[in-house]
């Protein structure tokens, strides 16, 4: 089936957003729609668009289908989108759907790359340089589909570390936050390094758990996120390397499915400086998001996993996708994705 192709100059387009090129109200109904970037010129059916630049005719359609896609949001300027699009060094086919949700606009490319991995290392440090929120995903998961979300507690679910919060009350801040540092970034053992943390906490009172607990701050974007999941019947959990007092805290609070963490040990209103049963380390985290899985009977392609340190990474490489937030290097070096400055609910938008 023949089609019009409209050509445009990079140089007469590039501060143009990416709204104000494909209009979102008049290219959802027309897509998939063939579109490319070839150095300095943009390639895009007719249909999409109400722009005129130089009209090609094609016998045959060009639209062509792939697994990885590539997301960004309306309001990237077209400039921006042709630089990414180059460092990375993808080839568009097509725009396949434009998504509204939480209150912005996301544009799903198909596109082609010869190493995906590398790739995503390159928009890592694009997204950084340029502040903006991207991601390559293979064979997303489906929002309309059951799926499960697993998350981390510290500085993910909720802005604090919790023990350091309460290594603050009991006086000994500092050193335990140098060591929660130390560990996130995966040069110490998590397991060596909790027992040594909890140890400084060893005759505090519980009572320092509770004003924690009531003053907790919610990570933006949670209760969004959590809304929307369900109310697509996905199933929401937390596996966290930090206490059991906290994580139940939040699975009342937000109505969650699961929650694991490590539970301290407290006698007569005081803590023993102890951690009861087997630490929740990286392996734990990723055995719950499994177990959860076959649980509720679904498919792999509908796990994700999400976090910030090293300890998140078994369970993240477990997940179809694995999700770095506001993470650590290491974290985003290999995780399938990153929201870097967003709130949680962007991950909404990584799912197709």
């Amino acid at each position: 089936m023949s089609m019009t192709i409209q050509r445009f100059s990079l140089e007469h387009i590039q501060q143009l957003s990416l709204a104000e090129f494909i209009i979102p109200e008049q290219a959802t109904s027309n897509l998939p729609g063939f579109v490319s970037f070839d150095k300095n010129s943009w390639q895009i059916n007719d249909n999409l668009i109400t722009l005129s630049g130089d009209a090609i005719n094609l016998s045959d359609s060009p639209v062509s289908h792939s697994a990885i896609e590539l997301i960004v949001f309306s309001n990237i300027t077209l400039g921006v989108l042709s630089k990414l699009i180059t460092s990375c060094q993808l080839t568009l086919l097509a725009l396949k759907a434009i998504n509204h949700r939480n209150g912005l606009t996301s544009y799903r490319f198909n596109i082609n790359c010869s190493q995906l991995t590398l790739a995503r290392e390159c928009l890592v440090e694009f997204t950084l340089a340029n502040n903006i929120e991207a991601a390559l995903i293979e064979n997303a998961p489906i929002l309309s589909q059951p799926g499960i979300l697993v998350m981390d507690m510290d500085s993910t679910t909720i802005e604090i570390e919790c023990i350091d919060e309460i290594a603050i009350l009991a006086g000994v801040g500092e050193q335990v936050a140098a060591v929660t540092e130390q560990a996130m970034l995966g040069e110490l053992d998590f397991a060596q390094s909790l027992h040594q943390r909890v140890a400084t906490l060893k005759g505090s009172p519980e009572s320092i758990l509770a004003e924690v607990a009531d003053n907790i701050p919610l990570m933006n974007g949670l209760e969004t996120l959590i809304k929307e999941l369900k109310r697509h019947n996905w199933k929401v959990a937390i596996a966290s390397g930090g206490f059991t007092y906290f994580s139940d805290h939040l699975k009342a609070l937000l109505s969650l499915d699961a929650a694991h963490a490590n539970t301290l040990e407290i006698i007569d209103g005081t803590l023993t400086g102890k951690v009861l049963g087997d630490v929740v380390d990286a392996q734990a985290k990723a055995n719950c998001l499994i177990d959860l899985q076959e649980r509720y009977q679904l498919p792999n392609q509908q796990t994700v996993a999400m976090g910030d340190g090293a300890n998140d990474l078994v369970m993240m490489a477990a997940a179809h996708l694995g999700v770095a937030f506001h993470a650590k290097p290491l974290v985003l070096a290999k995780a399938d994705s990153a929201i870097n400055n967003a709130g949680l609910d962007c991950l909404i938008h990584w799912l197709a």
